[in-house]
């Protein structure tokens, strides 16, 4: 497993929420966010998993390496995702659920190819990492919210940067799955 890898895809599929997350913490509280936020992550994470899981069942690993084109598909495919308040009479539902709306696709185009060489046991330390930080980038969104030059940055090169992220994960998928190195031999 690689810590590496897991840090980059939760940052590249989740930096456009990132500025939802503002609103959001604007709007409930920070407990409320949190968990809402978590609970998103961790069904998407899960999904990816198994799905993951069941592809393989039929799919040498190599070949399950094509799905890093999926990554590289998102970073050139222009998203129009409907950001607007998805309101329900939970807070932490009504985050839950924007995050679904929001990343649904892009978390499971991305983390599926990811995590599908995965073990059980390496699924569940990516489930606790990735946990932790969705946690942690709850606080550190709460703590530089307010920062003007942080929010221009992010609106000036957030998109181009998350673009980057996602070729640089499809790129690694290939190789990481010996898809690369099968290919070669056929040469």
């Amino acid at each position: 497993m690689n810590y590496w890898l897991l840090l980059l895809t939760f940052i590249s599929v989740n930096l456009d929420f990132f500025f939802m997350l503002i609103f959001l913490l604007k709007k409930y509280a920070l407990p409320k966010v949190m968990l809402g936020y978590l609970l998103g992550n961790l069904i998407l994470l899960t999904l990816s998993f198994f799905v993951g899981k069941a592809l393989a069942v039929f799919l040498p690993e190599w070949v399950l390496g094509i799905l890093g084109i999926l990554p590289i598909y998102m970073a050139f495919h222009d998203d129009d995702d409907d950001n607007g308040d998805k309101s329900s009479k939970s807070p932490i539902w009504a985050v839950c659920g924007t995050y679904l709306s929001v990343c649904a696709g892009c978390n499971l185009s991305i983390f599926l190819p990811v995590l599908v060489g995965e073990t059980m046991v390496h699924f569940l330390m990516t489930l606790v990492f990735i946990g932790s930080l969705t946690l942690i980038v709850v606080v550190l969104i709460k703590m530089v919210a307010d920062i003007p030059a942080v929010a221009n940055v992010m609106a000036a090169h957030g998109e181009k940067l998350m673009k980057i992220c996602y070729v640089v994960i499809g790129l690694y998928v290939f190789w990481d799955s010996g898809l690369i190195s099968h290919l070669l031999t056929l040469i």
